[in-house]
């Protein structure tokens, strides 16, 4: 079973695997790698390098709290005091990263999907395929099917026509082409509904406008395309070895709660139990816990060179 490390697309990042750490060690390998060490992200390079190292993070902490780095702790260089999403809105650092993290959806840098609820969730360019081939759509840029056995409701069908037609769209245009008494509750539905399966995504927002929203085959083709040739078990096992990677060592129940908002946790199990059988990924002690952890590369075995006999 294939691991991120195996596609070509993983970071290089300091190596913090250890036979043996304390967990003071691995929460002080997590706080540089998440950038809470008191070195925030300023800068728009700042926060490619950051992305793209983590590949994957909420943007706000999430309660009950999942072991992951968030951007907003990235941005602010710290865990301490950070607000969740419902009271970003009043805290300066936080409306700052949204600012940062809204330039890189602009640039396709990041791509932001819903399966973190309010939280939000993003994750770097070279990621995302395995992100989509896990919980995306494999049809699209077909509308939605009507009919009793549709996965998508009349509405759902009717706002993703409307953005197909319109390129990127605010609410309120969409609310203008649907017409009638559409309420603002019921777009927001719609819209989550066809966000959670990556039909559609953010992809700018403005405090005049407010966040406008694209079909994700037209924004982004390429990684819509890649995403498509990648099967369920590899894209969750690749993403279980990113996740590791970034988090570098966790509990097997971290693992199921971190990805449980994307799958059945059953499916998570499953996948670590290969991978672990695989030897991609290895049991570390780590205090009094045993966590798993990306296993170190084997070494190529060198041939003993043959021994010349004399004449």
């Amino acid at each position: 079973m294939a691991n991120y490390r195996q596609t070509g697309y993983c970071s290089p990042t300091t190596d913090h695997r250890l036979p043996f750490m304390t967990d003071d060690e691995l929460q002080h390998a997590r706080r540089e790698r998440w950038r809470l060490d008191g070195r925030p992200i300023r800068t728009l390079d700042d926060a490619r390098d950051f992305i793209n190292q983590a590949g994957m993070s909420l943007i706000y902490p999430v309660r009950p709290a999942v072991v992951a780095p968030t951007f907003v702790g990235a941005y602010a260089g710290t865990d301490e005091g950070l607000p969740d999403a419902r009271h970003a809105f009043a805290d300066p650092q936080a409306r700052a990263a949204t600012e940062l993290m809204v330039r890189l959806l602009r640039e396709k840098t990041v791509f932001e999907a819903n399966v973190y609820g309010d939280a939000g969730f993003i994750v770097s360019a070279e990621v995302f395929p395995y992100l989509y081939g896990l919980v995306g759509d494999k049809n699209p840029r077909q509308s939605p099917a009507p009919g009793a056995k549709s996965d998508y409701t009349p509405l759902a069908r009717d706002v993703f026509e409307a953005i197909r037609a319109e390129g990127a769209v605010s609410k309120t245009r969409l609310q203008e082409v649907l017409g009638g008494s559409l309420s603002t509750a019921a777009l927001d539905r719609a819209l989550n509904e066809l966000w959670s399966r990556l039909r559609i995504t953010r992809v700018d927002y403005t405090p005049e406008e407010g966040a406008k929203w694209d079909a994700l085959f037209r924004w982004a083709p390429n990684r819509i395309q890649r995403g498509l040739h990648v099967s369920q078990p590899e894209a969750l096992s690749a993403l279980i070895s990113k996740y590791l990677e970034t988090v570098v060592a966790a509990e097997p129940t971290e693992v199921e709660d971190f990805f449980g908002h994307m799958v059945p946790k059953s499916r998570v199990r499953e996948a670590l139990n290969a991978l672990l059988a695989a030897r991609e990924l290895a049991l570390v002690p780590v205090g009094r816990k045993s966590m798993v952890q990306i296993a170190p590369r084997r070494e190529a075995r060198m041939e003993r060179p043959e021994r010349k006999i004399r004449t």
